[in-house]
């Protein structure tokens, strides 16, 4: 780490010495270093798995250190549980929301805080009324939290930190369901619970963002504590090349890091797009309340081309996909294949060529008590050469399962191992084996990067673009603006339930993209 003139210009809050932390089979935090500073922000930077969320957590009381020390205010202290640190005045406000739905933005901030039971309702309105208005949390105190955005489900994390903590807090990853505006609309409160004196840390991969609102940023890798760079010091090229190891060259990921602006080579390629190869027509989805979840979806996708949806979560994304892969029912509306009308169910999806990467990878897209083998061939139970006499050839499935493993590099030390057993990245490249090794006419990509370090990636979005140079129509779902931008040939956005048409990535800047996300009708800019 370099030196205390990286830190920010406050005095010393919080400092992590030789931080050391195991888990079974995992060493997560090799003799790591952290300092943070009253009055400044400071991002923690890393690829999945780096350690950046573990020393965080020490810090916070949620998990103990096998080895090196803790100090707040320069005195060693002993944090053993998230209510030590909220003592000291440190707090966390992780990724997933641990929101009542059903109470107001006051209860729910006021839950749990010491002497609250004693206090009116009234008094309980004016005191989180007063916090908001001190940190410009743009709430309204006497709303039910289930009417509100999950950019104001954020700020009542946010406030219910900082009614418990307000030296230090920690936020987890806290933009990736965000909107454009509604993330500058985080910074702000940020810069001004900074300008209280408070410290903030923010753990993410995202060096735009970083870049834009931070004082220091600290970068993570294996685990280590490699350097800690004061923002007007240093570039996204310098962070991105420390955060992977090597330099970061591939176009598309380093606009998606934001080492470069997003560079498409859609205009070559959509000159040789002649009709869609996908057509989505109508389609209309009901929950089980009968509520619509989507209204009246269409978009088409060319051969060769991808299109993406981009779309803060919850708006009608995973009921989209989960028609397109057959296990949700569709109200209303046609999907048209190479000019074929396709039976909505998942025989007649798979059979015109339609290939799924779901976006929750646990929940549909693999079966974790089963093996390796037996996810990379239970799409093939009608193959002759796997199944015969409904007996499955074990020489013949081996033999396939082996080769998808090398072929799509898939780390496990055979095709027997349990599916729970491999890491999240060579689970997602299961699921590409399976989906592309079969003929791909669309490709359906939900969210295909989440929870990937960089590396697996690389390797994923490589796979995708290969099903795109093959003439694959690609359907692109994603909450990553960056990585829309970066892929897609055009974007469309999912807003309520309603799509938007899909305009040229060129034209789609960030204001219409927000604007669209946020439901402003009308949306040109």
């Amino acid at each position: 780490m370099t030196d205390d003139t990286a830190s920010g210009a406050g005095a010393p809050l919080a400092e992590l010495r030789g931080i050391t932390k195991r888990f079974p089979g995992v060493l997560a935090n090799d003799g790591a270093d952290f300092r943070v500073t009253s009055g400044s922000i400071h991002g923690l930077l890393g690829e999945n798995g780096a350690g950046k969320s573990t020393l965080m957590s020490i810090l916070c009381g949620l998990y103990q250190p096998d080895g090196g020390s803790v100090l707040v205010d320069g005195r060693p202290a002993t944090i053993r549980s998230p209510r030590d640190a909220a003592a000291l005045g440190l707090g966390i406000v992780q990724q997933h929301f641990a929101l009542v739905p059903n109470l107001t933005v006051a209860e729910n901030v006021i839950l749990g805080v010491e002497g609250s039971a004693v206090l009116r309702p009234r008094q309980i309105l004016d005191r989180v009324r007063q916090l908001c208005s001190r940190y410009r949390l743009d709430l309204d105190a006497s709303a039910t939290v289930s009417d509100l955005s999950v950019g104001q489900r954020q700020r009542v994390e946010l406030a219910k930190t900082l009614i418990r903590s307000r030296r230090l807090l920690v936020l987890d990853e806290p933009t990736t369901v965000l909107t454009q505006s509604e993330v500058e609309q985080l910074f702000e409160t940020l810069r001004e619970i900074a300008h209280h004196g408070s410290g903030v840390v923010i753990i993410t991969h995202k060096l735009d963002e970083l870049l834009a609102v931070c004082d220091d940023i600290t970068v993570m890798r294996a685990g280590r504590t490699l350097a800690t760079h004061r923002v007007g010091d240093t570039s996204a090229a310098e962070l991105a090349t420390e955060m992977v190891g090597r330099e970061v060259s591939v176009p598309w990921l380093a606009a998606t890091l934001g080492v470069s602006e997003a560079r498409s080579d859609s205009a070559e390629r959509r000159r040789e797009v002649l009709a869609p190869r996908l057509s989505v027509r109508g389609i209309s989805v009901r929950d089980r309340h009968g509520v619509l979840r989507v209204d009246e979806a269409s978009v088409d996708v060319g051969a060769g081309e991808i299109v993406g949806i981009a779309g803060v979560e919850g708006n009608g994304q995973r009921e989209l996909v989960g028609v397109l892969a057959g296990i949700v029912a569709a109200a209303a509306g046609t999907v048209v294949v190479d000019t074929e009308t396709v039976r909505l169910d998942s025989q007649g999806l798979r059979s015109a060529g339609i290939r799924v990467i779901t976006e929750d990878r646990h929940q549909s897209g693999v079966v974790l008590d089963m093996t390796l083998l037996e996810n990379l061939i239970c799409d093939r139970l009608s193959d002759r050469q796997i199944v015969r006499r409904r007996v499955i050839r074990r020489r013949e499935a081996a033999r396939l399962a082996d080769r998808l493993t090398a072929e799509y590099e898939i780390k496990a030390p055979h095709c027997h191992t349990p599916m729970r057993n491999l890491s999240g990245g060579n689970q997602q490249r299961a699921v590409l084996a399976r989906e592309l090794s079969a003929p791909t006419a669309v490709l359906i990509a939900a969210q295909p990067t989440r929870g990937l370090d960089i590396g697996a990636t690389a390797d994923v979005v490589e796979r995708i673009l290969q099903a795109r140079d093959s003439g694959a129509a690609v359907l692109y779902v994603s909450s990553d603006l960056a990585e829309l931008r970066a892929l897609c040939d055009r974007v469309a956005v999912l807003n309520a339930g309603r799509l938007t048409e899909a305009r040229p990535t060129v034209e789609a800047t960030s204001q219409w993209l927000g604007a669209a996300m946020s439901g402003v009708t009308g949306a040109s800019q």
